[in-house]
């Protein structure tokens, strides 16, 4: 099962990687949701994937049987779902409110700071 879920884990990062070198803002944020779910995955498969064995302690036992997967990047997982989800949704807001300012979603079109032709600077002194 790990191998499979490797090869998951490589198109997750190939996607990402790819829809992160866009030049659209949306495309980017895609690229950033696909990656962190990679990296959840990831986190995911090191733990140990094993579905006849709960990552419980039984009564009477101070520790996980043997072959249990481990419970903490499950834990850790949790968490990085619920801040990667509001990173997003902060991202969705601030690219759309850029939207709705310059007009358009693409990266080299948002030269508000940045004019084409800016004044070039002396040549001596």
């Amino acid at each position: 099962m790990e191998p499979l879920f490797a090869i998951l884990v490589g198109l997750f990062f190939s996607a990402a990687i790819y829809l992160l070198l866009s030049k659209f803002s949306i495309r980017i944020m895609l690229g950033i949701a696909i990656l962190g779910n990679a990296v959840n995955l990831l986190l995911f498969t090191a733990g140990r994937l094993t579905r006849e064995v709960p990552p419980i302690i039984p009564a009477g036992l101070d520790a996980l049987p043997a072959g249990a997967a481990n419970p903490l990047p499950q834990a850790l997982i949790l968490t990085a779902i619920v801040i990667s989800f509001s990173f997003l949704a902060f991202l969705l807001v601030l690219t759309y409110r850029a939207y709705q300012d310059i007009g358009t979603d693409n990266t080299d079109e948002m030269r508000v700071a940045e004019p084409d032709d800016p004044p070039l600077p002396p040549v001596g002194y």
